[in-house]
């Protein structure tokens, strides 16, 4: 897998990532770009349902390249990948995460299918258009990309931050001065509780 990566955005908000990869025409070649995706919207805290959202789109965008599409012309015999991801945790908190699969095109236009019930295919784009708030197709004389953005509301957000507590002073007893505890640190999940005794 080769590609171009933009760093996650090292700043606290919003988060931000685009990534770019080139995968061989292959069916096991979805496996490693889906592993990345799915590192970079958790370390962006985004939750599991909305990480498997994303991963469930970007495999079956890949796997209808594979099916019905020609590989890129160059380079040759590979399919592109790339994902643009934006999310924000301020109030109101969200973003999106918008996947697109590049392949070489096909004789006909990416549709969502009717498969019969008892039909083992052609569900691929009726799944990614369940999910995805969009979806589009764009094609030149030798590509097509097939993309889709998935939204993300304050409720598919897991807050990681951790939060600092900086000072406390104590009182130890009416026979006893004041003393200045300084700098009294503790690292606890914003949304956990935290439990502690000073003696």
């Amino acid at each position: 897998m080769s590609g171009d990566n933009t760093p996650l955005d090292g700043g606290s908000f919003p988060y931000r990532v685009e990534r770019s990869v080139t995968l061989p025409y292959a069916p096991m070649s979805v496996t490693g770009a889906r592993q990345r995706l799915c590192s970079d919207l958790r370390a962006m805290e985004i939750g599991d349902e909305r990480v498997d959202d994303a991963s469930l789109i970007l495999s079956e965008l890949v796997s209808n390249a594979l099916r019905h599409a020609s590989p890129l012309p160059d380079p040759e015999d590979t399919v592109g990948v790339s994902w643009r991801v934006r999310v924000d945790h301020r109030p109101p908190a969200g973003g999106w995460v918008e996947i697109a699969v590049r392949d070489g095109g096909s004789s006909t236009m990416p549709r969502v299918a009717r498969p019969s019930v008892s039909g083992l295919g052609g569900r691929g784009l009726g799944i990614v258009q369940t999910l995805a708030g969009q979806w589009g197709t764009e094609m030149d004389t030798t590509t097509t990309t097939v993309w889709a953005v998935l939204q993300i509301g304050a409720g598919d957000l897991v807050s990681k931050r951790l939060v600092a507590v900086d000072r406390h002073r104590v009182e130890v007893g009416a026979d006893h001065p004041r003393y200045d505890v300084g700098e009294v640190r503790t690292r606890v999940r914003e949304s956990a509780t935290a439990w502690g005794a000073l003696l």
